[in-house]
Order: structure tokens, then C-alpha cells, then sequence
């Protein structure tokens, strides 16, 4: 379908005027700065919790703190029906990373030595709230047709990720549809970066142990020369998959840290393998377990090393169902215009907001936060990193947009 020219010719009317009031737009920069300024880990969001709680009952509504007393959930639209469509959800992620703020000229860095909001969540977070307090104002007015939840996931950040605990919580009951955005240095803030199917990648840890008896440098052919099977495992592992699955699925085996022995004449009896697992491919991930395990273990095995292989599932790829993408395509040209929205290709990296979409279709967005014209680049997990604020009103007019859109169609 062709997006409406302008909200108004929704059937629910026009929204609040230019969507943000000013009080309101100056509250929510507030409320952003000072999730900036004072950042949670995974599981331990307990500030940032009550604060979202707080103000969400300012506003008449009831939150529901999830299990485990971080993050919550919200429903606007006490007494609507969602009708076959089933409940509108939007989710935000709440939780910071274990790095420096090292943006030393900003009134309003972090205050928590070694912990950063270098993720843009304090944005997300905000976004949701924010379009959480406009459709609560239009349900108070009667005008929104249909019930939407509001989701702060916890644990982002934290391998597997807390978005399993939140679907166990019950955050999806009901849902028929869910969006989210993610914030992108890359794109300029008052545009947001959308594409069809897959926007990540999946990501998944892996753990090996080696052991042999150990022995002499002088003699490896008596022993297992077990530096020399840990080495034949970081280089053949990888090079074995590659050519176990199809190439176009971008399987990324990549190796973080090797560790074995203690002195240059000694063959120790112990070595470790980290690293990571990635894929393009949704399929290719689900095979990943089973070839990486039989390949580590064809590799130990012939150069005589005992494997113990600990495969830690991250997340799938975030694979964005067409018909929500497109919603959010067309709440966004109806509120900024075609040039608001530009393709964005999938990135390698990993995202719980895909074990939403395992049960139930939805659409990341890339909310672009990087002020027009600014020539660096400040990367995501980095401690320098920033966003231009005028990306708040976009996010919050993009989710109360499509919620609205989606409602009338």
C-alpha cells in the first residue's frame, strides 16, 4: 500500500502537535542524559528501571517489572480490543557496556568509572518511552484504536542476551507484531536505515580445551606436541568450515585469545582456544554447532589432542520480515519524506532482538544518530561514542507512526 501523505489522514486523526511538545522533547534529552550519565550492566539496570517505572506512572500506567527485577513491560490501551492482528510491541534495550566514558568535553558523561552507554541504549530506551507517553496521551483522548506494549529488555549486551528471559516473562503474549531500532553512526540523524530480511548477523561464543601427557621439546614424537594441535586448530578449523558450507552464508570463525605452557622446553599438557562464530545465514547458523564440533574434533584428534569443546549460543540474525519493514518505511515517509529512509546493508553483529522474531514477525530499523555533515565517525562500542539528539524526535515519531499505521491498515 502507499503510505498517507501526513498522519492526519489516519484514521485516528492527527497526533499531538509536531508529535513532541517542547516540554515534552526537552524531558525526554533530559531523561536520555541522565541514563547517559550513569550506566547499568546486564542484570543490574536497577536505577534505570525504577526511572522508566517512575515516569511511566506519571503518565496513568501500570508497568510490570520483569522477573529477576530489571527491565519491565508496559501495555497502553487499557480496554481495546487488538482484535485478530494482536497487540503493537516496541522494545528498547536498557542495559550499558563494562567500558571507560571517555568523552572528556561532555557535561554529561558517564559518572560510573569503567561503564558506558557506547551502544546508544540510553537512546532506544528513550525513544520507547517517549512514544510510549504520545500514544498514552492519544488512548487518554480516545484516539488509538489499538492496544500497544512497550518492552525494556535487560541484558542486552550479556551472551545469550536477556531477550530469552523477557519471551519467558511473557512480554510477547499476545503480540502479533514487534519493532525496534538500533542507533547508527553511519547514518545521519533524521533518517533511519531499513532493508528486508537479515540487518545482523548471529553471533556465538566458542570455548576449546586440548589436553596430551605433555613432555619434552627435545622429543615431540613421544608425546603429543599439543602447541603445535592448538596452533593446527586455529588455522584449520576455520579454513574446514569454509569449505562445509555454502560461502554465500558468511561463516566467520575468528579466534580472540590462545593460550598454552609456561616455558620455551617444556610441551605442556593443557591449551585454550576463544573465539567467535558468525553468520549471515539464519540456516547456516543452525548448522554451526554440529560442523564446528565434528571439524575441532577431526583436527585434535589427528594431531593426537584430547578436545573438550564448549559452544555457547549467542544470537540468530535479526531477519526483518518484509511487510513490517515496509510499515516502518512508510510511518517514517509519512512523517520526513522519501529521503528519510536509505537501504543499509547487514552487519556482522549480533542482536537478541532476533529471539523476538524466532516467534513472531518484526523490524529493526538502523536510527541514525551521527549530526549531518560531521565528518568522524564515532563507532559503536567505543568510549567516545555520542548521538545527536535530535534522533529522539525521529525515533519516537517512527514508532508512534507505525503503531498508528498499523492499527489503520
Amino acid at each position: 500500500m502507499s503510505p498517507p501523505e501526513s498522519l492526519a489522514d489516519l484514521p485516528v486523526g492527527a497526533l499531538l502537535p509536531g508529535v513532541l511538545p517542547d516540554a515534552l522533547r526537552a524531558e525526554l534529552v533530559a531523561f536520555r542524559r541522565d541514563l547517559h550519565m550513569h550506566p547499568e550492566l546486564g542484570n543490574q539496570e536497577f536505577r534505570t528501571t525504577a526511572a522508566i517505572k517512575a515516569r511511566l506512572e506519571r503518565a496513568g500506567l501500570r508497568p510490570r517489572v520483569l522477573a529477576g527485577g530489571t527491565g519491565l513491560v508496559c501495555d497502553i490501551g487499557e480496554g481495546l480490543e487488538p482484535g485478530p492482528a494482536g497487540i503493537f510491541a516496541m522494545r528498547a534495550d536498557i542495559d550499558a557496556l563494562p567500558i571507560p566514558d571517555t568523552k572528556s568535553e561532555c557535561a554529561y558523561r558517564s559518572t560510573v568509572p569503567d561503564r558506558a552507554h557506547a551502544c546508544g541504549h540510553d537512546m532506544h530506551t528513550t525513544v520507547v518511552l517517549g512514544a510510549g507517553l504520545v500514544l498514552a496521551e492519544l488512548h487518554r483522548q480516545g484516539r488509538l484504536p489499538r492496544p500497544v506494549r512497550l518492552v525494556f529488555q535487560p541484558a542486552e549486551e550479556v551472551l545469550p542476551g536477556g531477550a530469552a528471559d523477557a519471551i519467558e516473562s511473557g512480554v510477547l503474549d499476545g503480540v502479533g507484531k514487534i519493532i525496534a531500532v538500533h542507533c547508527d553512526p553511519r547514518v545521519d540523524a533524521g533518517k533511519i536505515g531499513l532493508r528486508h530480511g537479515p540487518i545482523t548477523s548471529a553471533c556465538d561464543r566458542l570455548e576449546v580445551a586440548l589436553d596430551g601427557p605433555g613432555g619434552h621439546t627435545a622429543r615431540p614424537h613421544l608425546t603429543t606436541d599439543l602447541v603445535t594441535a592448538a596452533a593446527r586448530v586455529a588455522v584449520d578449523v576455520p579454513a574446514l568450515i569454509a569449505r562445509r558450507v555454502d560461502s554465500r552464508s558468511g561463516v566467520a570463525v575468528t579466534w580472540g585469545r590462545i593460550e598454552s605452557g609456561h616455558a620455551p622446553n617444556v610441551i605442556p599438557q593443557h591449551a585454550e582456544l576463544s573465539g567467535t562464530v558468525r553468520c549471515l545465514d539464519i540456516n547456516a547458523w543452525r548448522q554451526a554447532p554440529d560442523l564446528l564440533v565434528a571439524a575441532i574434533d577431526e583436527v585434535a584428534n589427528l594431531h593426537g589432542a584430547k578436545p573438550q569443546i564448549d559452544y555457547v549460543r549467542g544470537v540468530p540474525p535479526v531477519v526483518n520480515d518484509p511487510d513490517v519493514a515496509d510499515l516502518l518505511r512508510d510511518a517514517m515517509i509519512a512523517r520526513r519524506g522519501v529521503h528519510s529512509v536509505e537501504g543499509t546493508e547487514q552487519s556482522l553483529g549480533g542482536e537478541d532482538f532476533s529471539w523476538y522474531l524466532e516467534h513472531v514477525p518484526g523490524a529493526m530499523a538502523r536510527l541514525g544518530v551521527r549530526t549531518p555533515g560531521e565528518r568522524v565517525i564515532r563507532d559503536l562500542h567505543q568510549g567516545d561514542f555520542d548521538a545527536d539528539e535530535r534522533a529522539i524526535d525521529v525515533g519516537v515519531e517512527l514508532f508512534t507512526a507505525a503503531a498508528l499505521l498499523d492499527a489503520a491498515q
